[in-house]
């Protein structure tokens, strides 16, 4: 066989589509929340975007970063100045990215905060006009209780995939998170010269089966 450079096919070049569970983390092993099937012809983001149990948290800046970090502890003997062997002792993965979109519901996502803090259309009296009320959305900054579980959620990104397809049809690229926490500082600012966005690191964790999720490569044909 004739020797190739590469594959420029193989290169990704694209932001992703990020969905967060509306109520609570991916479980696999009972399907709650059940996650909807893929639909010939579709892609799936599309699907998401009609989903109930997953929510679209808009714009992202600066795509996401999905980052495993192994440990190993080392056996060292007498007779070698280097280690003898190595064993995998611990595993750790995170995935960031930012919300571009300053939105009260992303902001319950960035601080982990429980879905009952967020109230929607609330009535509320306006205290520099008496007699008249108004209508809006609250976020209430709590600062939790101890013992209080953290709290997880699903996340699932959609983006272009690897490979060549055929004309009309395309191909994603799928993360599906089970259990992710949000667990950096996050900021929230009002500046004149930077739009205001929420850069937020979630801590992967594994499902009951000891998976922290999945990558899937889906080729979506064309719909005839």
């Amino acid at each position: 066989m004739a020797y190739t450079r590469g594959d420029s096919k193989q290169i990704i070049v694209g932001a992703a589509a990020m969905f967060v569970s509306s109520t609570a983390e991916f479980d696999p092993t009972n399907a709650e929340p059940a996650l909807p099937d893929f639909v010939a012809g579709t892609t799936y983001r599309d699907t998401l975007q009609d989903a109930s149990v997953v929510r679209n948290v808009g714009y992202t800046m600066n795509g996401l970063e999905l980052q495993f970090q192994p440990d190993f502890g080392e056996v060292q003997v007498d007779q070698l100045l280097d280690v003898a062997k190595l064993y995998k002792q611990g595993m750790q993965v995170n995935l960031a990215t930012a919300f571009a979109e300053a939105t009260l519901e992303n902001l319950l996502v960035a601080i982990a905060a429980p879905v009952n803090d967020l109230s929607e259309n609330v009535r509320m009296d306006n205290p520099l006009e008496s007699g008249t009320t108004n209508f809006a959305d609250v976020l209430e900054l709590s600062s939790g209780e101890i013992g209080e579980c953290p709290v997880e959620r699903g996340l699932i990104a959609v983006g272009p995939g690897t490979g060549d397809c055929e004309a009309g049809s395309s191909i994603e690229r799928i993360y599906v998170a089970y259990r992710a926490l949000s667990i950096e500082n996050v900021t929230v600012s009002a500046k004149r010269d930077e739009a205001s966005m929420f850069e937020v690191s979630f801590r992967l964790l594994p499902a009951n089966n000891g998976s922290y999720g999945k990558i899937v490569d889906r080729l979506v044909p064309a719909s005839s």
